[in-house]
């Protein structure tokens, strides 16, 4: 067994890209409203992250335009649509310090990974805000000089 599923968590889908698109200021933990399709196709990992993104619209932060796969094995009628927009669980503190930290310019909410705590389906959103094209580069160049220390000290 893995180290994530030994600690209470089964990571399912991870959003590497929000890392290197955003520069991660802060990350918060938030559970999702659901049906009981989709929660099926996430156990099956039929998610996917990376075109999603957070909105606050009347003090209720909403999970926008992050595609989960109908359930396969249910019929049409009885399923969900893919994109369609989550409520996302949060205190009333958390809303209140998030819509503090967005009022800043340039400030947006990706999601990072979403994963089952337990038996609940867990968000981990990210604060970011989005990096220039010299940026990119500067990560690119750091992440090849890790690899390549790795493969030398491989050898010795």
């Amino acid at each position: 067994m893995s180290n994530q599923q030994t600690n209470g968590y089964k990571l399912v889908s991870d959003n590497r890209q929000a890392r290197f698109l955003y520069e991660i200021l802060d990350t918060m933990e938030a559970g999702i409203e659901l049906v009981g399709t989709e929660v099926k196709s996430i156990r099956a990992g039929k998610i996917n992250l990376r075109d999603g993104y957070a909105l606050i619209r009347r003090s209720e932060v909403w999970l926008i335009n992050v595609h989960i796969s109908p359930y396969q094995g249910s019929g049409q009628y009885f399923n969900h649509d893919p994109r369609r927009t989550r409520k996302l669980l949060l205190h009333r503190k958390e809303i209140n310090k998030l819509i503090g930290k967005l009022d800043q310019k340039g400030l947006t909410l990706v999601p990072l990974k979403m994963y089952f705590k337990g038996d609940w389906v867990k968000v981990s959103i990210g604060l970011g805000r989005g990096k220039k094209l010299h940026d990119k580069r500067e990560t690119i160049k750091r992440r090849d000089d890790q690899k390549e220390m790795a493969r030398v000290m491989k050898r010795y």
